[in-house]
């Protein structure tokens, strides 16, 4: 894992200001998140359904962007963005997994990941007073974790469903284990300058956290 915030005196980070457009717009995923669960669990309307899940998808990207344009970036967003995306993809595949459109197995991988993750972060957080930031292979495993929903959610045929459950329980492991490499060589090496930027996108903003 990487990192990138100002240390506190008690070795937490100082996270900034919480209450901000960015930051709002980040939170109303779980509202959506708890509109598309509800829908998956009702059998209600694929038409609301999808529409919901592009409004989901469309703030995932605009509170990146706002938060740089209007200079609000904060920590609190690099906490925010990939724990409100965990906990949406949890429960609307939990939805998944009780209406039987998905294996419960599945779940558990999604949900152990994110949980393994989480507490990573923490224990960083904690031990030198920086945020975690994301890695590329994690958004992609997300993404292909999404492309999973919307096959469940068309009721794919069984084997399209089976190939998008299998690639993105793949992806999800590589993705763990590229958090793990970076996880012990932090503890290894430390404040590394290489390793305050994803080793995949060298020339990324460290503010572009997903």
């Amino acid at each position: 894992m990487a990192s990138g915030s100002t240390k506190s005196s008690k070795n937490w980070p100082v996270l900034g200001r919480f209450w901000t457009v960015p930051n709002i717009l980040t939170m109303s995923r779980l509202v959506l998140a708890g509109v598309i669960t509800y829908l998956i669990l009702s059998d209600g309307s694929l038409i609301w359904l999808f529409v919901l899940l592009a409004v989901a998808m469309a703030t995932d990207w605009f509170d990146g962007q706002i938060a740089r344009w209007s200079h609000t970036v904060s920590e609190w967003g690099k906490v925010l963005d990939p724990l409100v995306d965990k906990m949406s993809a949890g429960v609307v595949v939990l939805a998944l997994v009780i209406t039987g459109q998905l294996p419960a197995w599945f779940l558990m991988v999604v949900a152990g990941r994110d949980l393994l993750i989480f507490l990573g972060g923490v224990f960083l957080a904690r031990k030198t007073g920086r945020i975690a930031i994301s890695i590329w292979s994690g958004k992609v495993a997300v993404t292909a974790v999404a492309i999973t929903v919307l096959a469940a959610l068309l009721r794919a045929d069984p084997p399209v469903l089976n190939f998008c459950v299998w690639a993105s329980t793949v992806l999800l492991a590589y993705s763990y284990l590229r958090y793990l490499v970076r996880f012990f060589r932090f503890l290894s090496y430390g404040q590394v300058p290489h390793l305050e930027l994803d080793e995949e996108e060298p020339e990324k903003d460290p503010a572009e956290v997903a």
